[in-house]
């Protein structure tokens, strides 16, 4: 935290750790101004707190921002999950926020039981040591001041004072993972181990700590392997692979530039069998392509591979990762068990009239008919979901386009668009995906 006195942006939310982080930085003569987001994604609990704190911020006299959000056109735009969408909303309102009202930084009530709950989803999803460190104290302009605090010390503090405050009913709900973790998994914990906490907080401590000499020790190490080639990096991927702890030495590298993880086994592995030339990765903003014994990373556009299909030949289409078969043949010699809408589909003879086919990546906002929902259409992004695919996992994907419509999201799920109808006859196409 800056000096006492110093103009401070509070994310206020109207719960028990926001409100009390105001009331503390308050009582400890910081200028606030607090920022209040509505997403309208609980009905009349939104404006239920959006109230409260209205009230509250007047009564405290601190100066209040209120932003309405449109959350579903977030997610629809960049084909990203609610909370994402959220997430990436209010930062960027706050950042803006923050520097147009002179703030010198952002005080969020993240506290000590979240921190935990991060450490436990991110050691169960597999994580590194910079995950193991759990949520930073100080992150550019964001600070969390109440990380060495428990929400019964929170409650507690507020409970002393009389401050009442919002409670949102989802929290209860559990039908997302931290929910079920915190209102499931934890208690249980804490019933068998009753100093889990105390624990899990100095593993968190010694973590960070460790995370910290860690990012100084390989800011000198990863210095010896790349080097800068103008208008972008060149990476020694010989010395890497060569030296200790390649993997995590790679990925510290990769991940600067928006890399993840399997992105980063599959250049080493490439580069272990020796088929690594020329090979591809994006990122956002990023191309990272292997060139003999270097990889070279330049800014660039997020993958817009296109390949073009010509139906009417029948031709056998060969994509990076992918062998793409089409056999053309009489509609009524088609039976159920040559489709399995994954990886064979078949359609009728209207797509060989298209002006133009082609096999490109999944893009952010991408959304299709699925085969079988009487024309509803939904993102690909939720179909990834849905199937539990990785990041790395997803940018493999191929889509067939026709005239600019999905038929096909390929190995997933096929469309409804020049379905073969029953009983009419003509010509029909075979798609079969290696």
């Amino acid at each position: 935290m800056p000096g006492n006195g110093a103009k401070v942006l509070v994310a206020l939310s109207g719960g028990a750790d926001s409100v009390a982080l105001l009331k503390v930085l308050v009582r400890l003569g910081y200028e606030c101004v607090a920022a209040h987001c509505n997403f309208h994604l609980r009905g009349d609990e939104s404006m239920r707190d959006e109230r409260f704190v209205r009230q509250l911020c007047a009564k405290s006299g601190v100066p209040l921002e209120v932003r309405d959000f449109d959350v579903k056109a977030r997610m629809e735009e960049c084909g990203v999950s609610v909370e994402m969408a959220c997430r990436d909303l209010r930062y960027e309102w706050f950042e803006a926020l923050r520097q147009d009202s002179g703030c010198s930084c952002i005080a969020v009530a993240h506290h000590r039981d979240d921190n935990v709950e991060t450490l436990m989803l991110n050691l169960l999803r597999g994580t590194g040591i910079a995950g193991a460190a759990g949520i930073k104290p100080v992150n550019g302009h964001i600070v969390r001041p109440l990380l060495c605090v428990s929400r019964i010390e929170i409650e507690n503090y507020l409970g002393s004072m009389g401050q009442d405050y919002v409670i949102d009913s989802t929290n209860a709900e559990n039908d997302v993972k931290r929910n079920r973790l915190r209102n499931i998994v934890l208690p249980a914990i804490r019933e068998c181990f009753p100093a889990a906490d105390a624990g899990l907080a100095r593993t968190l401590g010694n973590m960070l700590s460790c995370y910290e000499l860690y990012e100084s020790l390989f800011a000198e190490r990863a210095a010896r392997y790349v080097a800068d080639g103008g208008e972008c990096i060149i990476v020694d991927l010989k010395a890497v692979a060569a030296g200790p702890g390649a993997e995590a030495m790679l990925f510290g590298i990769m991940h600067r530039y928006g890399f993840n993880s399997e992105q980063v086994d599959d250049m080493l592995a490439a580069y272990g069998r020796g088929n690594a030339v020329g090979r591809a990765f994006y990122a956002a903003g990023y191309k990272a392509v292997i060139d003999r014994d270097r990889i070279v990373v330049a800014k660039g556009e997020v993958e817009q591979s296109r390949v073009a299909v010509n139906v009417a030949d029948g031709a056998v289409v060969a994509a990076d990762g992918l062998k793409l078969a089409i056999k053309k043949m009489a509609a009524g010699d088609l039976c159920k068990s040559m489709c399995d809408g994954r990886h064979k589909v078949c359609f009728g003879e209207a797509v060989a009239r298209c002006g133009e086919v082609v096999l490109r990546h999944w893009q952010a906002g991408d959304r299709f008919k699925p085969f079988g929902m009487k024309g509803r259409s939904r993102l690909v992004s939720d179909l990834f979901t849905d199937m539990k695919l990785t990041d790395a996992e997803k940018r493999r994907v191929w889509l067939l386009e026709a005239d600019g419509e999905i038929v096909w999201v390929v190995g997933c799920r096929s469309a409804e668009a020049y379905r073969v109808e029953p009983g009419n006859g003509g010509e029909a196409y075979l798609f079969s995906a290696e």
